[in-house]
C-alpha cells in the first residue's frame, strides 16, 4: 500500500486522483469514477467531492493508497 501525504485536514477525491496521475483535471473525475473501480474504505465511491481524511484507504483499479496527514510538509504525494 502506498501513502498519499497531505498537510490539510482532508483532500477531495478528485484532487487525490489528480495527485496520483489518474486524471489531469477535476472535470475528468466524473467520467473516471463512472468508468473505473474506486473505493474509499472498501465502499464504492462515485462522488468526486468525497473528503478523504487521515488513515482513509483509497483503492483505484485494485491499487491501494492510504491517506496520511503530516504537519509542516509541502502538499505532495509520496510513493
Amino acid at each position: 500500500m502506498q501513502e498519499l501525504i497531505i498537510v490539510t485536514e482532508y483532500i477531495e477525491l478528485q484532487n487525490a486522483l489528480k495527485l496520483l496521475n489518474y486524471i489531469e483535471t477535476g472535470g475528468e473525475s466524473k467520467i473516471f469514477l463512472k468508468e473505473n473501480d474506486c473505493f474509499v474504505n472498501n465502499e464504492k465511491e462515485i462522488r468526486r467531492g468525497k473528503k478523504l481524511y487521515n488513515n482513509d484507504v483509497l483503492e483505484v483499479n485494485k491499487k491501494k493508497y492510504i491517506i496520511k496527514h503530516e504537519n509542516n510538509q509541502p502538499f505532495s504525494n509520496k510513493f
